[in-house]
């Protein structure tokens, strides 16, 4: 019998979703900061088995935590010690910006999903460099062997407009490649107006073909890049975005993003009004992610690595989005449902398919 399901019925189901989140995301980070995390590190750390190699790097798991959970980097530390094997962080962007106006995080608790319109609320890249940098050492210091993995998502300041997103891209890309294991350049949250845009070829092939390059030179050594797509795409998008990735030599995609649509959902017609615009993430995802998994991995076969993420709940999923071509598989709305213990669960189900 598993408690938190209670413990979230009781503390966090009638709070606004932001404040939970906060809440919740403080507890986690003292429980490091006070030492109890590396404690519990032993308990929910990855078995060998499960360690995967992707992206040049040796990644504990397969499943880490999608973009979206620590924003700025506070908690890289705290957060790999509940099991993930990898962390990424963000989104960031050139500038400090507060995001859209409160409320904007509501949950639909009866389709187990989350509408969010957060708008990349951040402290800028210049701001969180520095902790990418000590969150870095502090893995190395703390793992001798395979260490948790740091990804940092990147996405474009909303005051800059369009014609100047290349640079603005850049500012982040220039900062916090040398502490990211990994960077990914997002361009598919519906939350920034005509952020979605960018992911036309047309424009999508300059802007990873320069933030590749600053990226590197910024690190003195390559820096995997991915691009990360929304489930609202076209197929025929997806094949095109697919040619890109392949042609410009991209280290990986990342599908999917939140999606603007409502189908499906169980909840209060009226309640999911009422939330109004957003990303929609969490269980109703899964079908679409799925599906945009498998038309990326026809199209690119072992060419590139494919991080799978969008309704992911169990170890089962997990493995589900593994059989179906994905190398890494992130979660994060089910998190939020399932408590601190979720990505422990998911590596013990996953390892022992694995016997």
């Amino acid at each position: 019998m598993r408690v938190y399901p209670t413990f979230f019925k009781l503390a966090f189901s009638w709070m606004d979703a932001e404040k939970a989140h906060k809440i919740g995301f403080r507890a986690i980070r003292l429980a490091h900061s006070c030492g109890a995390g590396r404690i519990l590190g032993r308990l929910t750390a990855p078995q060998a088995s499960l360690r995967t190699e992707a992206l040049g790097l040796t990644f504990p798991s397969p499943f880490g935590l999608a973009a979206g959970f620590d924003k700025e980097g506070h908690g890289i530390e705290a957060l790999s010690e509940l099991g993930f094997g990898h962390v990424e962080v963000g989104t960031i962007t050139g500038q400090a910006q507060p995001g859209n106006e409160k409320p904007r995080l509501f949950r639909l608790v009866e389709d187990r999903a989350v509408i969010n319109r957060m708008g990349f609320n951040n402290d800028g890249a210049s701001a969180v460099a520095p902790r990418l940098k000590a969150a870095r050492a502090g893995l190395q210091k703390a793992h001798a062997g395979v260490r948790p993995v740091i990804g940092v998502n990147i996405g474009k300041t909303k005051v800059v407009e369009l014609e100047d997103a290349v640079e603005d891209y850049l500012v982040s890309a220039r900062s916090l490649a040398p502490a990211a294991d990994y960077l990914v350049v997002n361009v598919s949250s519906p939350n920034t107006p005509g952020l979605r845009l960018l992911q036309n070829v047309d424009t999508l092939r300059p802007l990873l073909s320069a933030v590749g390059e600053a990226a590197d030179q910024a690190a003195g050594r390559h820096v995997p890049l991915l691009v990360k797509i929304a489930p609202d795409l076209s197929d025929e998008d997806i094949d095109d975005v697919a040619r890109l990735a392949l042609d410009l030599g991209l280290d990986g995609i990342i599908a999917t993003n939140t999606t603007i649509g409502r189908d499906g959902l169980t909840s209060d017609p009226a309640k999911v009004e009422a939330a109004g615009a957003g990303g929609l993430s969490g269980a109703p995802l899964k079908q679409r992610s799925l599906e945009v998994l498998k038309r990326l991995k026809a199209a690119v076969g072992d060419k590139l690595v494919l991080i799978a993420v969008g309704g992911v709940e169990t170890a089962s999923d997990v493995q589900e989005r593994l059989d179906a071509g994905a190398t890494l598989v992130q979660g994060y709305t089910a998190f939020l449902y399932e408590g601190p213990f979720w990505a422990a669960r998911i590596n013990k189900g996953l390892a022992k398919n694995r016997r």
